[in-house]
C-alpha cells in the first residue's frame, strides 16, 4: 500500500499522523510491555498507542486486511507507511535507537522463521503472558500517549 493510503479510506477517522502511532491489543499483557517500552525509549516523546480496540485502532487493521477480532499482528505507522509484526519491531527499534538497536539482532533470524515465530507467539498471547488492560496503566505520562 501507498503511503498514508489510510487517508484515503473513509472508514478510517481522521487523526494526527504526524508522529509514529503504534497500534496494539489493550488486552494483551505483551503489549501492554510493548506500550510502556514505547514510553521508556521514545525519548522525544511523540510516539502515541492506539489500542486495536478502539474506533480508530480497529479500523487501521482493516485497512491493512487484519482481522481486529483476532488480533495476530499490531503496527506501526511512521510518516504514512504501515509496518507490521516483528518488521514493526525493527522498524521502532532503530527509530528509538539507544536500547532499541537491541532489537536489531532479531535481523540475525532469517525473516520466514521470524514471521513464523511472530505468528506462534501472537496467536499464543494470552496463554503465555496473560491479559493486562493497556488503558489501566498507572502511568499518566504513557496515558497521554494514548488514541483512544
Amino acid at each position: 500500500m501507498s503511503a498514508c493510503s489510510y487517508r484515503d479510506d473513509p472508514a478510517v477517522p481522521a487523526f494526527d499522523d504526524s508522529a509514529p502511532v503504534a497500534v496494539m491489543d489493550a488486552e494483551c499483557a505483551i503489549c501492554s510491555w510493548g506500550a510502556r517500552m514505547i514510553h521508556r525509549l521514545d525519548r522525544a516523546g511523540t510516539t502515541r498507542i492506539c489500542p486495536i480496540q478502539s474506533p480508530l485502532g480497529n479500523a487501521l487493521l482493516t485497512h491493512y486486511g487484519l482481522d481486529p477480532q483476532d488480533p495476530a499482528s499490531w503496527l506501526f505507522l511512521d510518516d504514512g507507511q504501515a509496518h507490521k509484526d516483528f518488521e514493526a519491531v525493527l522498524h521502532a527499534g532503530r527509530r528509538y535507537g539507544g536500547l532499541g538497536y537491541l532489537t536489531q539482532t532479531l535481523r540475525l533470524i532469517p525473516r520466514p522463521l521470524r514471521d513464523w515465530l511472530y505468528r506462534r507467539l501472537a496467536r499464543n498471547r494470552y496463554a503465555l503472558f496473560g491479559r493486562a488492560d493497556l488503558c489501566a496503566l498507572p502511568d499518566p505520562a504513557l496515558q497521554r500517549r494514548l488514541l483512544k
